[in-house]
């Protein structure tokens, strides 16, 4: 292969949230395929101002991509003699368009982290407001340049792929699931923040709106019935504490410096997930803990028959209540190595590393 240019938001240490992680994974992996061939550029997220920035929004210049930085991007691929452009997501369809119109030659790949018209079609049925309907276009429009532009569309399951072929009548052309560096290195918890103090279900999130619409449906309906406390940890989950808190058997954490800590002491994960797209990282990361999961299909979707290796598929309050009990009653072990195995051989960086270099056509160095 020649040159590739890797296109994403950029990169901030440590990485913030499950979206990130991936595109810095996705990052490693390639430099590893690659060495010298790869390329970077970072985009700089702003919220553009002025009269015509509705109006660019609307025609796909999303997520830092401008008039000025896709002219930028162009330039470089015809100085730099780049054959290839890993454009990471969806969102940034406007440059798949643009190049495929000035290059011919140069083969584009676009990773889906989501499908982003369902993403944001699950976030105006929350909000319902103006600027949802507008998130919610712009990124319909930039995904069906991205879908009709890239010579390969890369997604995280097979249920992406379908998606795609429905709202866009292609499917995509490879499958690159969830995966995760390794974290697991059983650090001491850090000073006055040690939780293992006692048993708890643990629930890992940001406060997007499924993440909250899930955990708080489970603090209303689920922990009052359990013996079994919960704790949540998760950036910007303050503002609902009171929700969350309300049933006296949840405990709000918010964000944490670092997440094993608590994996390591929790008895269970849960993942009360009803909505969204993609993949459900907080499932890799049990996986990496060694820990089970009780959660829900829409938390499992894309993980193939982890559900019936690795936890308890539910769906309404009473399995939910039913499960929690089971698990309540059982001795778990602190760290199944039957669980860390399924996330050695499918979810790690090694794992993506074998199966981009498959789609990329790249032996393994």
């Amino acid at each position: 292969m020649s040159k590739l240019l890797y296109v994403t938001p950029r990169f901030f240490d440590p990485p913030q949230g499950g979206r990130a992680m991936l595109s810095r994974l996705h990052w490693e992996c390639l430099g590893r395929l690659l060495g010298d061939r790869l390329r970077l550029q970072e985009l700089d997220r702003h919220i553009p101002t002025g009269a015509g920035a509705i109006g660019q929004a609307l025609g796909g210049y999303l997520d830092g991509l401008t008039p000025s930085v896709e002219d930028a991007i162009l330039a470089r691929l015809q100085q730099e003699d780049i054959g290839s452009v890993y454009l990471d997501g969806s969102n940034l369809g406007h440059l798949a368009r643009s190049i495929r119109r000035r290059f011919q030659n140069v083969r584009v790949y676009t990773f889906f982290h989501n499908v982003e018209a369902r993403f944001f079609l699950g976030a105006l049925r929350q909000t319902r407001d103006l600027r949802a309907v507008g998130v919610l276009i712009a990124n319909y429009s930039a995904e069906r340049m991205a879908v009709r532009s890239s010579q390969r569309l890369i997604t995280l399951s097979e249920r992406d792929s379908r998606l795609l072929k429905r709202l866009y009548g292609r499917a995509g052309t490879d499958i690159l699931p969830m995966a995760l560096e390794d974290q697991c290195a059983f650090a001491p918890a850090p000073d006055g923040t040690d939780p293992s103090d006692a048993d708890y279900a643990l629930f890992v999130g940001g406060a997007f709106y499924a993440n909250v619409d899930g955990i708080r449906w489970f603090a209303r309906e689920v922990a009052p019935h359990i013996g079994l406390k919960t704790r949540v940890v998760g950036r910007g989950m303050e503002p609902y504490r009171a929700d969350i808190e309300r049933s006296g058997n949840v405990e709000l954490i918010g964000a944490v410096d670092r997440l094993e800590p608590w994996y390591r002491a929790a008895k269970v994960v849960i993942a009360p997930i009803f909505d969204g797209s993609g993949m459900k990282t907080k499932i890799a990361e049990a996986l990496m803990f060694g820990k089970r999961v009780v959660g829900t299909a829409e938390a499992f979707a894309g993980y193939g028959d982890v559900v019936g290796r690795a936890g308890w598929l539910c769906e309404t309050a009473g399995e939910f209540i039913k499960a929690m009990r089971q698990v309540e009653a059982l001795e778990l072990p602190s760290f199944d190595r039957s669980l860390r195995r399924l996330y050695e051989e499918s979810f790690s960086l090694e794992a993506a590393q074998l199966r981009l270099g498959a789609i990329l056509g790249e032996e393994q160095p």
